[in-house]
């Protein structure tokens, strides 16, 4: 379905992250893949603390980026909470239980990526 959304990028992925922070990800990460891969702009990464609180970032995320006209391409993941991919197309989450961060480190992998600053975020 395509996005309805005027926000850029740049500024959904920002969105990404602060609906991240609103229940409490851990390490959250935009790397902007602009010169290093064409198959996105960017990734979002962050940790939960369970598979549960995974699952729980991942359903936040598509619920807030609704609520701004982007929708998920597609989403894998969300019933196991180990590793939740949602892709946006401009744009992909990649959450993890902290173990299986630890194993794929995907920022050693994507190295080459600038890490994007996060926007301040304001809480509620």
């Amino acid at each position: 379905m395509p996005t309805t959304s005027s926000l850029s990028s740049a500024d959904q992925a920002q969105r990404a992250a602060a609906a991240l922070h609103d229940l409490k990800a851990q390490d959250v990460v935009i790397l902007s893949l602009a010169g290093v891969s064409d198959m996105t702009d960017y990734f979002v990464i962050a940790s939960g603390t369970s598979d549960t609180h995974v699952r729980a970032l991942g359903q936040h995320v598509i619920e807030a980026l609704e609520k701004e006209g982007v929708k998920v391409h597609h989403a894998e993941g969300l019933t196991t909470g180990r590793w939740v991919l949602l892709d946006f197309v401009d744009f992909v989450v990649q959450l993890f239980h902290p173990t299986m961060r630890s194993f794929y480190q995907l920022e050693r992998l994507w190295s080459d990526a600038t890490v994007v600053p996060l926007a301040p975020h304001r809480e509620g």
